[in-house]
């Protein structure tokens, strides 16, 4: 099974649900651990009895809340000497202790999930602090601009920390349209990427490209198309 990590404390949850409907839609067994302390999934997700930890099935993917390492998951899921059968874990995270009990050094890929406002930049970097191994970060940058100057000013306020950033960065533009369809999928309990923005829309397959491999964004965005037509 394959680990992708997003850390920060920047809001993830729908990026990451989104990822893992696009996952799904190729065949791909995928799960998604909400391990942040605010643990929003439990919200967005619909479940009907929702305990303190859990699993559920949403949108042909599973979810998984509250846990703070896989042997959790395992228990719960009654495999205590097997393992999890997944091809994928997309894992939310915004504590450095939880990332190491996922063993997320040993992740495919990591990102770092922010926007520019102090809280999460600065809230995001002090997660950071506290890693206790060398990391290569990939930056998920949600800026209305994106501007160089933002970029050089997280590489600053970085520069002491335990963090090796790919020259790959993903931009995702501050749209109040796609603010606007996220909300509106909430309402319905629904993964919905027709009334997303175009520039949201390839944000998410770029990211997907750099997890899947050995696949081209124009097939992706034909996946991507099939999913719409099926909404």
């Amino acid at each position: 099974m394959r680990k992708i990590g997003f850390i920060g404390a920047f809001d993830k949850t729908d990026l990451i649900l989104q990822i893992a409907k696009i996952l799904t839609s190729m065949g791909i067994k995928t799960l998604v651990i909400d391990s942040t302390i605010n643990q929003k999934a439990k919200y967005v997700v619909p479940v009907i009895n929702p305990t303190t930890t859990y699993v559920t099935e949403y949108e042909a993917f599973d979810v998984a809340v509250g846990f703070e390492d896989f042997d959790g998951i395992k228990r719960y899921l009654g495999l205590e000497t097997e393992n999890l059968d997944y091809d994928i874990a997309l894992i939310d995270t915004d504590s450095s202790r939880v990332f190491d009990n996922f063993k997320m050094k040993d992740a495919q890929i990591n990102y770092f999930v922010t926007s520019f406002d102090l809280f999460s930049l600065k809230k995001g970097l002090e997660i950071l602090s506290g890693l206790r191994d060398n990391i290569k970060m990939t930056k998920v940058l949600y800026s209305k601009y994106m501007t160089n100057e933002e970029d050089d000013y997280l590489n600053y306020l970085s520069d002491e920390y335990r963090i090796i950033w790919d020259e790959i960065k993903i931009y995702f533009p501050f749209e109040i349209g796609d603010q606007s369809a996220i909300i509106e999928n909430q309402r319905v309990s629904k993964l919905k990427f027709k009334n997303l923005s175009n520039q949201y829309k390839e944000g998410l397959l770029y990211m997907v490209e750099q997890i899947v491999g050995n696949i081209t964004i124009s097939e992706l965005k034909k996946i991507m198309k099939n999913i719409e037509k099926g909404a």
